[in-house]
């Protein structure tokens, strides 16, 4: 192993979840651990811009007790971003930017903590150092509710809230139920492309109150089919629950607010989501003249750390320790993953392995169409299977005064 010495930073991005302080948590505790390798720990105050702005946090000045607090307080505490870097090819503007800085703060450890677009981000300045000679060990650290990084089997954030989309579920089949009049409650749940947490309403189902209907982006929405499947439903049981993916598109790839209004985009591209259980609760309600609700789950199911899976607070707290392990032993370029094996007996384990960076940047893994119900009804006993480990146990913050005692940094900038 090639001894390398010098400081570490970390940076966050994309849309937060109620875990990723827990992998920033992994990442500071064992980078501070390692101080025969490590000279100072640094948190990038929103990302890569934090590198770019030269605002580096030392996390050294924080309280132990108040990192450890981390793996139970939802969202980024150091600040995400949403940032695009463009290819060095095009313009290496920033890559030279990122180079300075490293070099000042003789940065050789660089970990960033996000789903696809991260991973390209990390990816990139990579491949940079690397061509300009600079020694730098980048490591990417997981994240996402949409459990949609490539050849990963799952993502930290997806179990807490996939938890939380199936006891939301639960709670609301419970009260939507009460009255003798008609209604139907149409829940908006996160995934752009992807389906795998509107996919967790089957959990909800395997305990008796489910979803009646579910849309997944990975199959083509048609208009008339749902509605007739609404009426059906209507008939059939009065009181009809319905959970969507907000990415759901039509066969010609429309997003369904899409249909009604043009949609911003995000510096990524990516159009901004949002409203598509109104926009079918206004059909429904226009059609059959029933009382009609939209839920949209929106941010609570990205930061609801009160319905947290143990398993994946410690997945993901793992995640930046491991991350921290690997490059000391001299990894680059590649990101933590987990891979799943069970014991003899049956019991589910989480195994953190390497995987390149570009095979995951920039990627997308969707669920399998065949553990899709063809008459949108639910999923399969092979999604049960694999998404059910993900979400046990149980992992609050500390309670006080009768609320949840969240870390509180001091975010000292690095002077």
């Amino acid at each position: 192993m090639t001894k390398l010495k010098g400081a570490c930073v970390l940076g966050q991005s994309g849309g937060p979840t109620s875990v990723i302080n827990a992998s920033a948590a992994g990442v500071f505790m064992e980078a501070i651990a390692q101080n025969e390798y490590i000279t100072n720990v640094f948190g990038a105050k929103h990302g890569i811009r934090g590198i770019l702005d030269e605002e580096l946090y030392d996390m050294k000045k924080e309280d132990l007790e108040e990192l450890k607090l981390l793996k139970t307080t939802p969202s980024s505490d150091i600040g995400s971003v949403r940032y695009k870097l463009k290819d060095a090819s095009v313009d290496d503007t920033d890559y030279k930017r990122i180079l300075e800085v490293f070099k000042k703060y003789d940065i050789r450890y660089f970990f960033y903590n996000g789903g696809n677009d991260s991973m390209d981000t990390c990816n990139k300045i990579s491949k940079y150092l690397a061509k300009s000679g600079y020694e730098c060990r980048c490591i990417g650290v997981p994240k996402t509710i949409d459990n949609d990084l490539a050849v990963t089997d799952h993502c930290p954030g997806y179990g807490s809230a996939a938890k939380y989309v199936a006891t939301t579920l639960m709670e609301i089949k419970h009260d939507a139920s009460v009255y003798d009049a008609p209604m139907v409650c149409v829940c908006e749940i996160m995934g752009r492309n992807a389906g795998w947490l509107t996919a967790s309403s089957q959990l909800a189902t395997e305990a008796g109150f489910g979803p009646d209907l579910v849309y997944l982006p990975e199959l083509p929405f048609d208009f008339e089919e749902f509605m007739n499947s609404v009426e059906a439903k209507i008939k059939e049981k009065n009181h009809v629950l319905i959970a969507v993916s907000e990415g759901i598109q039509t066969k010609e790839g429309k997003y369904i607010p899409e249909l009604f209004k043009e949609l911003a985009t995000d510096s990524f591209g990516h159009a901004q989501l949002g409203g598509t259980a109104q926009v079918l609760a206004d059909q429904i309600h226009n059609k059959f003249g029933v009382k009609v609700r939209a839920i949209e789950f929106n941010l609570m199911q990205r930061c609801a750390q009160h319905l947290a899976s143990r398993q994946d607070v410690n997945e993901a707290f793992n995640a930046g320790k491991y991350a921290v392990k690997f490059a000391i032993k001299g990894v680059t370029d590649k990101m933590v993953g987990f891979k799943r094996s069970y014991d003899k007996n049956g019991k589910y384990k989480c195994n953190y392995v390497l995987i390149d960076l570009h095979l995951v940047a920039n990627d997308e893994k969707k669920i399998p169409v065949s553990w899709i119900k063809k008459d949108h009804t639910g999923l399969t006993k092979e999604f049960v299977d694999y998404a059910l480990p993900l979400i046990q146990g149980d992992m609050k913050a500390p309670l006080e005064n009768g609320l949840p005692r969240f870390a509180h940094l001091k975010k000292v900038l690095y002077k």
